[in-house]
């Protein structure tokens, strides 16, 4: 709790006073958070704050140094007091603090966790295999565990789904092709294609092995993929053609195909890396394409291979006296949210750390044909990616954030602000697709039935469009001008009519989740003309006051992705409070009782630094699969929010307004 703020706002129950006092708080905790920002900022003009994800990342670093005989001895160390520090009570590991034990993450805990040395003896492995098998034991185990244990010889090669590396020879018109997969799910497939044709074996010591946690002996039967109760689905149909495939690889050796596959996989992997020798920015690819390379014969000394290490390692970054092992990294993100945050709460738009950001974007713009072009041929580059160095994959939700800051900040060479400006909403606009909507890295990827093949046990073979991208692009387009007279607008506007939810809100791809979706469109709509005397916006609104916390925060577990009637329930966080309050700014005028005991919760759990805590997660991966936290949204969240809600005092004044008359807030049914 600070205590520095006026004691006159320490409390929602505080209904009246001046607009002057309010303002006098918000000034002294946007004062604090801007002077932490610009302490964090880089040399070099950017922002990058830590990104954590569940134990797979740390033990998955385990396997690889194991398949790839490297020896880290002191980084290992530091990573398993990391795994052991994120154990729960029962002994199992889960996908985000909070949530249930989750087998599959388990074993791949328990099993990198033998593979460092820890005995089988050991009182917490000890409680690991105890939740394991309590769970189905390996049997148990997801379609990329499996995959890590076929390695070292702990799982059957059959029991993994086939992924024919011919897969890389079908040409794009074709239904099934890599091009027709997500740009993560392409990324991760090809080298794994390689890798289950090449089957390599690497030896391990019986004290290493993890026949300890099979039930029964695996057979076909035991460890087989459970078919869809319809007789006529995709899913029984992919389990038919993958148990022909299997039994062709048994029984037909011949593979005419086999050795032009291998060498356009290989070519496909080797024209990808990027410039610091990583993959999609994205830890399973790297791995996956460091270990295929090796098993076609590439020595550890090859450029590529060495390189793709030296990526690999870059990933790593301390957690207090700890070493996790981060599925990405963020520094475009974190950059572009951190000046929308310094603007939106009054920096000089000439400040000189914004010339530095808005110096940083304009050189990482990226300039080539990507795997997006596939699809979108006529449309020329232009995009940002979310990380460092990923040319192949610019990122749409960056690069629209990205936009809308540029066209804010004074910079020396306008010109050349105005030339990323144009290609880069060029790009963007045309990413749209034909729903109307916009995706992540795609096009018009969403042959939904590509997630039912055996191999997507994560559900995540495509990038369809989604609601929270496509409130951003409307916003972006908002502030260049446009309005619904636009065809783009109208499209993505009836895009938005139709998947918002019957309550009012809308679903949140990229954040936990309703809460997160519906700020992003009520942005979005209020940038483009919407009318917010509109039911769906009325709704929407209604929905965030509805879902207010008791202390005035807003908060939404992200169980509320397995289950919907969880959606708006959770402990407040300050990054989820605050996309309800953008929300709220966005959806109405003037300043509601919800509205200004959001500020208040803001206000009253701001640390002295000027950052918030925020123990639970609000990132998102893959809905139901995989989580992530995002260390800087407790922190360039909430100074929006402080610095949007002190526009509107500013707005209030100037239309007259000296006092606030905040009435109690109503009391709905089913409030928390």
């Amino acid at each position: 709790m600070n205590d520095l703020r006026p004691t006159v706002f320490a409390s929602p129950k505080v209904s009246n006073g001046s607009l002057s006092q309010l303002e006098n708080a918000l000034d002294e905790a946007i004062r604090r958070t801007q002077g932490y920002l610009l302490r964090e900022q880089r040399a070099h003009g950017y922002w990058h704050f830590p990104l954590e994800a569940n134990v797979t990342m740390d033990a998955e670093y385990i396997f690889f140094n194991r398949f790839m005989h490297r020896h880290a001895p002191r980084q290992e160390a530091r990573i398993v007091d990391h795994m052991l520090g994120t154990q729960n009570d029962d002994g199992s590991w889960s996908l985000y603090p909070g949530g249930p034990g989750h087998p599959s993450l388990t074993i791949e805990a328990y099993f990198a966790l033998k593979l460092y040395g820890l005995s089988a003896s050991d009182q917490r492995l000890e409680k690991a295999k105890q939740f394991i098998r309590a769970h189905g034991g390996l049997a148990r185990a997801g379609v990329f565990t499996r995959c890590f244990l076929a390695y070292f010889g702990q799982f059957p090669w059959y029991g993994l789904p086939s992924m024919p590396v011919e897969l890389i020879l079908l040409p794009p018109w074709f239904p099934i092709n890599i091009y027709a997969l997500s740009s993560w799910a392409r990324e991760t497939v090809v080298p794994l294609t390689i890798l289950m044709a090449q089957r390599p074996t690497i030896p391990l010591s019986p004290e290493f092995g993890l026949g300890d946690l099979w039930l029964e002996p695996p057979s076909p039967q035991s460890i087989g993929f459970a078919r869809s109760s319809q007789l006529l689905s995709w899913r029984n149909f992919f389990l038919a053609v993958d148990k022909a495939l299997k039994f062709l690889g048994h029984h037909v050796p011949w593979t005419p195909l086999r050795a032009r596959a291998l060498r356009r996989a290989e070519q496909w992997i080797l024209e990808r890396q990027d410039r610091n020798g990583g993959w999609g920015g994205i830890q399973p690819p790297m791995l996956n394409c460091v270990m295929a390379l090796k098993t076609l014969g590439y020595p550890d000394t090859h450029p590529v291979i060495r390189k793709g290490i030296e990526a690999i390692e870059e990933f790593l970054i301390a957690d207090g006296d700890t070493l996790m092992m981060q599925p990405c990294v963020s520094p475009t993100w974190d950059t572009a949210l951190a000046v929308k945050a310094l603007l939106d709460s009054g920096l000089n738009p000439d400040h000189p750390a914004l010339s530095r950001a808005a110096n940083w974007l304009i050189q990482n713009q990226i300039f080539r044909r990507g795997d997006w072009s596939v699809y979108n041929p006529h449309l020329d580059p232009g995009g940002w990616a979310f990380e460092f160095a990923n040319d192949w994959y610019p990122d749409v939700d960056d690069t629209a954030v990205i936009l809308m800051q540029l066209q804010r900040i004074t910079t020396k060479d306008s010109r050349a602000k105005q030339r990323a400006i144009a290609y880069g909403l060029e790009w963007a606009l045309g990413m749209q697709s034909r729903n109307g909507g916009w995706a992540a890295f795609d096009t018009n990827n969403e042959s939904a039935f590509l997630n039912q093949i055996p191999f997507a046990d994560m559900e995540a073979m495509i990038d369809p469009p989604t609601e929270d991208l496509t409130g951003r692009l409307l916003e972006l387009m908002g502030s260049y001008g446009y309005d619904l007279r636009s065809s783009r607008a109208r499209n993505a506007h009836r895009f938005l009519l139709r998947t918002q939810r019957t309550n009012g809100a809308w679903w949140g791809r990229w954040g936990a989740n309703f809460i997160y979706g519906t700020w992003s469109v009520l942005a979005g709509l209020k940038a483009i003309g919407d009318d917010q005397h509109a039911p769906h916006v009325r709704r929407a609104v209604a929905w965030l006051k509805h879902h207010q916390n008791q202390d005035g925060g807003w908060g939404e577990t992200l169980a509320s992705y397995d289950d919907e009637t969880l959606a708006g329930h959770g402990e407040s966080t300050a990054s989820q409070t605050s996309w309800a309050i953008l929300g709220l700014l966005a959806g109405e005028e003037g300043i509601s009782p919800e509205l200004y005991r959001g500020v208040n919760y803001l206000l009253g759990t701001q640390n002295p630094d000027g950052t918030w805590n925020e123990r639970l997660w609000t990132g998102t991966g893959f809905p139901r699969h995989f989580y992530l936290r995002y260390d800087g949204y407790r922190i360039y969240f909430p100074l929006m929010a402080l610095g949007q809600a002190r526009q509107r005092l500013l707005t209030l004044r100037a239309r007259g307004t000296t006092t606030l008359e905040i009435a109690p807030p109503r009391t709905l049914e089913g409030s928390k």
